[in-house]
């Protein structure tokens, strides 16, 4: 059967995370309407990661299988079915056997940080209202290159067959007085990203030796951090 990839952004304020599940609404159930609304057929999507609550993209990726004549003709008609805080950018066709998730070659996250109270970044940035030692997290994040296993920043209750991240890319930047950590891995594990930001934080304000972050990561003990 044909196979398509479904290209889209998103703003998450306002939803459960990208997949469907049982705790509330989701960008994939959103899309799956907009679509059997439109075609009015039943559609199965398959997303290429999750992602938590509350989390934008600007990229991201579904892939699903339809005897329909699918094209990007049809983006201009979902969207407009769509509410305002998702949208798709494009619809391709693509081998039968292509996976959004299994062939994925990386996925990079940047996590916002601000000092200062801003009416403008209420939901695209974490107020942190402390002074923070840069010179702190570039050293914590360099330290993040030299590991793989990240079992001390999961979420409990992950069903994954180990907590390996090979991680090919960690710094933090500042844009427009900003502070972002920017990030990407083969792949990252549930609640990882939220965990490392807010562990390395306490290296910028001095409550958290460079140590002390290391044996954090070298005890694998989800207990160390609260996520």
């Amino acid at each position: 059967m044909p196979r398509y990839f479904l290209e889209l952004s998103y703003k998450g304020t306002a939803y459960s995370g990208f997949q469907i599940q049982d705790t509330g609404n989701t960008i994939q159930s959103e899309v799956t309407k907009a679509l059997e609304t439109i075609f009015r057929q039943p559609f199965s999507l398959t997303g290429s990661s999750r992602t938590d609550a509350g989390v934008h993209a600007k990229q991201n990726y579904f892939h699903f299988d339809s005897v329909l004549e699918i094209s990007s003709r049809q983006v201009y008609g979902l969207n407009a079915v769509l509410p305002k805080d998702i949208a798709i950018h494009q619809i391709v066709r693509v081998a039968e056997d292509a996976h959004s998730r299994f062939q994925a070659i990386s996925r990079s996250y940047q996590y916002c940080i601000h000092t200062q109270k801003d009416p403008f970044l209420t939901e695209t940035a974490w107020l942190y209202p402390f002074p923070i030692q840069k010179e702190a997290l570039d050293q914590a994040a360099a330290i993040l290159m030299e590991y793989t296993d990240f079992t001390s920043f999961s979420k409990r209750n992950t069903q994954v067959n180990n907590f390996n991240c090979q991680i090919i890319r960690s710094e933090w930047i500042e844009k427009d007085g900003i502070l972002v950590y920017e990030v990407t891995a083969n792949r990252f594990l549930r609640g990882m990203i939220r965990g490392l930001v807010a562990t390395m934080l306490k290296t910028g304000r001095g409550s958290l030796t460079m140590q002390g972050f290391r044996d954090i990561l070298e005890a694998k003990d989800l207990s160390l951090i609260h996520i």
